[in-house]
């Protein structure tokens, strides 16, 4: 994979642009870099092939989708063996409210984002499928108030 210190300007350029709008066409992508569209679609190509553009996506707007609450949840294992973290994100990644899982530092073992209808469904997702999961041993909600930002945007330096 390529480092990103050996990124061009161009390239940075490209990768700025393309968080920004991955719908932008390659012709317009080479317009605003300054270069033709051939070596703009070559090195979109080099950025893709050494890992540093991973995916592209659609940003949906979720209140519109009913996902209208947040919560980030604390978690802290039972146990800190390797095959309990394992089992522990098998799980996690079978909860399709769960759109972010970490593995962090300082008083809990994992960072959770869920996204939910309403704390009804925040409320049956604990107690349908969060609570069987045996790996845990203590879980600290936080209800996501308000999001000042929320950017996809990498800082590319």
């Amino acid at each position: 994979m390529q480092n990103i210190s050996k990124l061009d300007p161009i390239d940075r350029q490209i990768l700025e642009k393309l968080q920004a709008n991955a719908k932008i066409t390659n012709s317009q992508l080479a317009q605003e870099i300054g270069l033709s569209p051939a070596p703009t679609l070559e090195r979109v190509r080099k950025l893709e092939n050494a890992g540093l553009i991973k995916s592209y996506h659609a940003q949906v707007d979720t209140e519109k989708l009913g996902l209208g609450v947040g919560i980030f949840i604390l978690i802290s294992l039972s146990s800190h063996k390797k095959n309990q973290i394992k089992s522990f994100v098998e799980k996690i990644n079978n909860i399709p409210e769960v759109i972010e899982c970490h593995h962090i530092t300082g008083s809990g073992d994992f960072l959770l984002k869920v996204l939910t209808h309403n704390i009804s469904s925040y409320q049956e997702l604990i107690l349908e499928k969060l609570v069987d999961i045996e790996e845990i041993g203590n879980m600290q909600s936080m209800v996501i108030l308000s999001t000042y930002k929320d950017s996809k945007v990498m800082p590319i330096l």
